[in-house]
């Protein structure tokens, strides 16, 4: 889910303490307020107060022909299917994938204000629609009895 974290051995771990893979092992000595990960997913970190950072991995995303077909697992977390076909890798920023943007997360693409607007407008209608049923039929049975 993009909120990685580091380990007690070092290792960099998603929220829910699973290593990230490839595996990024950040060395000894490592001062975790300079961990920097570039656009270009580089894993970079500043050992014993040093100036210059050493490069201590390359994060890789994966995209899926379909992935529609991928299984939810809970936890932000999927599983291939055959549904969703064969993981194919990349570089972040290169062949179509995107960016990785260190420090942030992504902001949900819902807006609950306009889901409850939809809501309430939709129950609106189903009201609208139902009464107007109530009253034909209502009207079938006044009908129906004049013909008696």
């Amino acid at each position: 889910d993009g909120s990685f974290k580091v380990d007690s051995n070092g290792q960099l771990v998603n929220s829910n303490g699973l290593r990230v893979q490839p595996e990024i092992i950040l060395p000894e000595g490592y001062d975790v307020s300079t961990l920097n990960i570039t656009q270009t997913g580089r894993v970079s970190v500043k050992v014993n107060g040093g100036n210059e950072p050493v490069e201590v991995g390359q994060l890789e995303l994966f995209r899926f022909p379909n992935s529609v077909g991928l299984q939810a697992d809970g936890a932000n977390l999927f599983v291939q299917t055959n549904a969703s076909g064969e993981a194919f890798g990349g570089t972040p920023g290169y062949d179509g994938f995107g960016d990785t943007r260190h420090k942030f997360l992504e902001m949900s693409n819902v807006s609950v204000v306009n889901e409850m607007v939809q809501m309430i407008v939709a129950q609106r209608a189903y009201e609208f629609n139902s009464k107007a049923v109530q009253t034909t039929d209502s009207m079938l049975s006044t009908a129906a009895n004049l013909k008696r």
